[in-house]
């Protein structure tokens, strides 16, 4: 970004947190560093823990090590990073934002999926949000994965390409299918743009289940001439083999809420 323009934002940012001081979207609470978190909600949200490389599900007793199904059937992409696991809050906050058109939940996981992922990933040559269907854009009225990739490529310097991928048929939902169904429901969805071909990318989605529209697409890219893809992801499933689809009502949870000592449950 041309310097400038980083301090013209740098100078926006910081006038709008001192007009309108960040709040916690989960307990109500004076947000910190900038975000509509406190710091006790940041503390409590679910992280990954002891991932497979590869595709981001825990590997009991071995981290770091891949798990048994990358293996014996490695997806075409090159490895996964995940902010967060799906369980509650994070369920919350995700349907708030995806379903109710909530943004500003939307720029708070953005943000936050920006700074944890951004000191730890390889900049890649492209980020690429996960494309939606036209007729489902305009339904939803915005492209959840372009608003978390939008923090990620400013926090990485990294050309945001929205022209890459495109949706060409419209599919149902992938979280009211089954996960032997999904590969299925996928086929001839994506095109890549002719001649597209850097060497290294990184595709961003808000929830990874069971990885079937990532594998897609990243077998579709690699088809294409690109060497690494990368998935990066705001919240992963944990079970995805055993867990229920991916909620259409923000209050369906994954997971029971904490007591009511937890600062997560003091909700506004």
């Amino acid at each position: 970004m041309n310097p400038l323009m980083e301090r013209v934002r740098h100078l926006g940012a910081a006038w709008m947190e001192r007009a309108y001081p960040p709040v916690c979207l989960l307990c109500g609470a004076p947000g910190h560093d900038g975000l509509d978190l406190c710091r006790p909600c940041a503390a409590e949200l679910p992280r990954p823990s002891g991932p497979c490389p590869r595709c981001g599900l825990p590997v009991p007793g071995d981290p770091g090590s891949l798990c048994g199904h990358c293996l014996s059937h490695p997806p075409a992409f090159d490895c996964t990073w995940a902010a967060l696991t799906y369980l509650w809050p994070v369920d919350e906050l995700v349907g708030r934002f995806k379903f109710h058109a909530r943004l500003n939940h939307g720029r708070l996981l953005g943000e936050f999926m920006a700074r944890e992922l951004g000191p730890r990933v390889t900049r890649p040559n492209r980020v690429i949000p996960v494309p939606l269907h036209p007729d489902r854009l305009q339904e939803r009225g915005f492209n959840q994965a372009l608003e978390l990739a939008r923090p990620l490529s400013r926090a990485l310097d990294c050309p945001l390409d929205t022209q890459a991928v495109r949706r060409v048929r419209a599919t149902p939902p992938q979280q009211k299918l089954a996960a032997k169904d999904r590969q299925r429901n996928l086929r001839g969805a994506f095109q890549v743009a002719e001649g597209f071909a850097p060497t290294h990318v990184a595709l961003v989605d808000d929830v990874m289940t069971t990885g079937s529209t990532l594998d897609e697409l990243a077998g579709l890219l690699k088809a294409s001439g690109v060497r690494r893809v990368d998935v990066w992801v705001l919240a992963r499933v944990p079970e995805p083999a055993r867990a229920h689809p991916e909620p259409d009502n923000p209050k369906q949870s994954r997971q029971t809420p904490p007591p009511q000592t937890s600062c997560c449950s003091k909700r506004p």
